[in-house]
């Protein structure tokens, strides 16, 4: 009789396979625990309710003096002010802005210097001293000229009566916009791939319409954040241009906290209806985004709208099982 020494033959590989699937499904699945990520959250949570409830029951918010001014009839003609000094900024921002990236961005050394300039220049100085300098332009020019250049003019008008308060407010903040707009468009430009351009040129398509119908629409999604969130800069800028007198919001709210003493609840005022302003922008940005992204994603992520509606569909599928689950146990 002998004795084999030869160890047993290893299982086949669907065997040891079968093993571990086994001996996987035995165990006991145990979340992951975070307890520091808890108790982060548990104290910016304890912090959250206290400053909601120094809100509520602090005196000095005056909450009653907030809810008198909020909508007097004073800060909503406040508000249209400064949404007419936001549009208008911004329309002249955006189109000089559009000038002066196209100037950079050409093959004339000449307008390439003077774009860069403008944006140093412009870049460089503070709003308010831009406005403050508009404001007295009729110091250093009594009046305006029209006529040949370093000739003879053909008629003039003052400058007080062309450049008021309100037209130097949107002078200086059109050319402020235009410098940081001119560096938004050129870079949302010059990131787009320049394979498109080539092979645009190579089907023989005329450069304007290169710009229009390939490298702008491509050149929307860098720029459309960037410029957005200038917009909104633009908006709350609007305060600077108090030192005008213009009676904007936040010169408004002076003009009604120096004559009651109410200074807190209305700088509240003006601070809601700075951030609603700002919502709505938001919001509208977010829908330009969204329309501007159609290129690059065939199935565009569901608007906030769409998303509460597909919940609200849902809903009564995932709770009918759990109803049944009960009434059966009930029964």
């Amino acid at each position: 009789m002998t004795v084999s020494t030869e160890a047993p033959p290893a299982p086949s590989r669907p065997a040891a396979a079968a093993l571990d699937l086994d001996a996987l499904a035995g165990l006991r699945t145990v979340p992951a625990r975070h307890p520091w990520r808890w108790a982060a959250g548990i104290a910016a949570l304890v912090v959250l309710a206290q400053f909601a409830h120094g809100l509520a029951t602090n005196p000095g918010w005056d909450w009653a003096t907030f809810r008198l001014y909020f909508t007097a009839d004073t800060i909503l003609r406040a508000i249209g002010r400064t949404l007419e000094l936001t549009a208008y900024g911004t329309v002249l921002g955006f189109v000089l802005g559009t000038a002066v990236a196209a100037m950079r961005l050409s093959r004339s050394a000449i307008l390439r210097s003077i774009a860069w300039a403008y944006v140093w220049v412009f870049r460089s100085i503070p709003l308010i001293v831009q406005l403050v300098f508009w404001f007295n332009l009729s110091y250093l020019y009594k009046r305006f000229g029209f006529g040949i250049p370093f000739g003879p003019t053909f008629g003039d008008v003052e400058t007080v009566g062309v450049l008021g308060a309100l037209g130097a407010a949107v002078l200086g903040l059109g050319l402020h916009q235009a410098a940081f707009a001119a560096e938004i468009i050129r870079g949302g430009i010059i990131a787009v791939d320049a394979g498109q351009r080539e092979a645009a040129a190579a089907l023989g398509i005329p450069r304007w319409r290169q710009g229009w119908r390939i490298v702008l629409p491509q050149a929307m999604r860098g720029i459309l954040p960037a410029a957005a969130n200038e917009v909104i800069s633009l908006l709350k800028g609007t305060s600077v241009v108090y030192v005008m007198a213009i009676g904007e919001l936040f010169y408004q709210a002076q003009v009604i906290y120096g004559r009651t003493g109410r200074v807190v609840p209305l700088l509240m005022v003006a601070t809601v209806w700075y951030v609603l302003l700002t919502t709505v922008l938001s919001i509208g940005q977010y829908y330009v985004e969204r329309h501007f992204a159609r290129g690059a994603e065939r199935t565009p992520p569901p608007t906030p709208w769409q998303r509460v509606r597909a919940l609200a569909r849902n809903l009564p599928a995932r709770t009918r099982p759990a109803a049944a689950r009960t009434s059966g146990g009930q029964s």
